[in-house]
């Protein structure tokens, strides 16, 4: 089980919250949950609605559009330090993609509604992951141009 300095190391280190102060971040690490999938376990699946994000502590994760676990079928590849499922904790959308645990894969999960909640009692924490979502969009456009 990770101590608060460690959540805050693996929160800071991912894109979603690379920009919120660290005081912040010591607030999330504290509501996260320690969650461990086994190789070849699907997380969720595209058209699933959910509830909670996850950023990887260890392990790797496949995310694919057609349901495939086969590695030609992957999106992306993602490893620690990344996260994933993070567009449910802004939007009511179901998921875009399907996450398939490609080894034994330890993640921190946030639940949208305890996020909603620490939003509320600490604005500025909004305004950091706002910043992040805003600068990794600006990446995305940067390389559909190219």
């Amino acid at each position: 089980m990770l101590d608060i300095f460690d959540r805050v190391l693996v929160l800071k280190n991912s894109q979603i919250f690379s920009s919120v102060r660290t005081e912040d971040l010591a607030v999330v690490a504290r509501v996260l949950d320690e969650e461990l999938f086994n190789t070849d376990d699907v997380i969720f699946s595209q058209g699933d609605y959910g509830e909670q994000m996850y950023l990887i502590q260890k392990g790797q994760i496949g995310i694919s559009f057609d349901g495939s676990s086969s590695e030609q079928g992957f999106y992306c590849l993602l490893g620690p330090g990344e996260c994933f499922g993070e567009m449910v904790l802004l939007d009511e959308q179901p998921r875009s993609g399907t996450a398939h645990a490609l080894e034994e894969t330890s993640v921190l999960s946030l639940n949208k509604e305890k996020l909603r909640t620490l939003i509320i009692q600490y604005p500025e924490l909004a305004l950091g992951m706002l910043k992040s979502l805003s600068l990794r969009l600006r990446r995305a456009n940067k390389v559909e141009k190219q």
